[in-house]
C-alpha cells in the first residue's frame, strides 16, 4: 500500500485546571493520559490578580456552583499550580512517555514556563489579542506557539497573523469556537479549511481544539487538515467546574486515539489495481466476460 499523504495526528489533552487545584489529581490525570495514548497533556497557568485586575478579581462567580471560592479571583487563586509544581508535573510527563505542556494567559506566566522549556506554549483564544504577551514570547521563546482562534474575528485574525510572520514556521493554528460545551452546528469545521487555505504555507500546521460532545466530528476535523486535536479532558464528566461537561474522560479519548490511527491507516491509494488481499476473492467472486 502507497504511505499516506496525511501525517500521524497528535492529540493533545487539555487538563487545563480540571484537576481542581490538586497536584495529585493533576499527576493522575497525566497517568491517566498517556494511558489513552495522547501525545500531550496540558495545564493552564495564571497569575490571577495580573490577568483579572482588581474589580473582576473581587466578583462573584459567573456560576456559584462551579466556585472554589467566594470571588472570581479567590476561585482562580484556588485551582491555580505554582512553577514548582508545574515543574513536578513536567516531570511526571517524562516518567509516562508524554510531552507537557501549557496554555499562558498572562506575561509573568509566560515568564515563568518559559523556564520549563516545553516543547510549546499556548496561547489561548481569551489572550490572542494580548500583544504585549505575544510579542514576548516571539522574542523570548524558541518552542513552538499553538494558538486558538476562538472568539476572534478576521480583522484580529489578521492582525495576530501580521505579528507571528516572523515565526510562523514555528506557530500551530486552531480552529474554535469557545463554548462549554458546543453544539455540532457550532463546531464550524469548515474553518479549518479556510485556515488552510489562508495560512497553511505559512505556518507549522493546523489544529482543531475542539468543545463538543461525543468524538463524532474530530475524525473529520483531521481529514480536513487538522494535525493537531484539542480535546478537554478529565477523570469525571459530573466534577464540579465549567470545563468537565465538555471534556473527554479516559475511554472516550482512548477511542479517540485508536479511531484517528485507524483513519490515518485508511487514508492511502492503492499501491496495485488489485491488492494481495482481493486476488482470491477476484478469482472466486468476479464476472468473467
Amino acid at each position: 500500500m502507497i504511505d499516506s499523504p496525511y501525517l500521524q495526528s497528535k492529540v493533545v489533552a487539555e487538563i487545563g485546571c480540571n484537576h481542581k487545584g490538586s497536584l495529585e489529581i493533576a499527576l493522575e490525570l497525566i497517568t491517566l493520559a498517556a494511558q489513552a495514548g495522547a501525545t500531550y497533556a496540558k495545564f493552564q497557568k495564571r497569575h490571577p490578580r495580573e490577568l483579572l485586575g482588581d474589580d473582576a478579581y473581587e466578583q462573584p462567580h459567573p456560576v456559584p456552583y462551579n466556585a472554589y471560592g467566594e470571588t472570581y479571583g479567590a476561585h482562580r487563586e484556588f485551582l491555580e499550580l505554582n512553577l514548582e509544581e508545574h515543574r513536578q508535573l513536567k516531570d511526571h510527563c517524562l516518567t509516562q512517555g508524554i510531552g507537557y505542556a501549557t496554555s499562558v494567559w498572562d506575561l509573568t506566566s509566560a515568564k515563568e514556563i518559559i523556564t520549563l522549556e516545553p516543547d510549546f506554549i499556548k496561547i489561548p483564544s481569551a489572550c490572542n489579542s494580548n500583544l504585549e504577551l505575544l510579542s514576548y514570547l516571539i522574542d523570548n521563546y524558541n518552542g513552538d506557539l499553538h494558538i486558538s482562534l476562538g472568539m476572534t474575528n478576521q480583522a484580529e485574525e489578521r492582525t495576530l497573523m501580521t505579528l507571528l510572520a516572523p515565526v510562523a514556521n514555528r506557530v500551530i493554528l486552531y480552529a474554535c469556537t469557545s463554548g462549554y460545551p458546543v453544539a455540532f452546528e457550532d463546531a464550524c469545521l469548515l474553518e479549518i479549511t479556510r485556515l488552510k487555505q489562508l495560512y497553511g504555507t505559512q505556518v507549522k500546521a493546523i489544529g482543531y481544539s475542539g468543545h463538543h460532545l461525543g468524538i463524532a466530528i474530530d475524525i473529520a476535523a483531521y481529514t480536513l487538515g487538522a494535525l493537531w486535536l484539542e480535546r478537554h479532558f478529565t477523570k469525571d464528566r459530573t466534577w464540579k467546574g465549567t470545563d468537565h461537561a465538555a471534556s473527554l474522560e479516559p475511554g472516550g479519548l482512548g477511542k479517540l486515539v485508536r479511531n484517528l490511527k485507524a483513519t490515518h491507516q485508511s487514508l492511502a491509494y492503492k499501491s496495485t489495481e488489485i491488492l494481495d488481499i482481493e486476488v482470491p476473492h477476484r478469482a472466486k467472486l468476479k464476472h468473467k466476460p
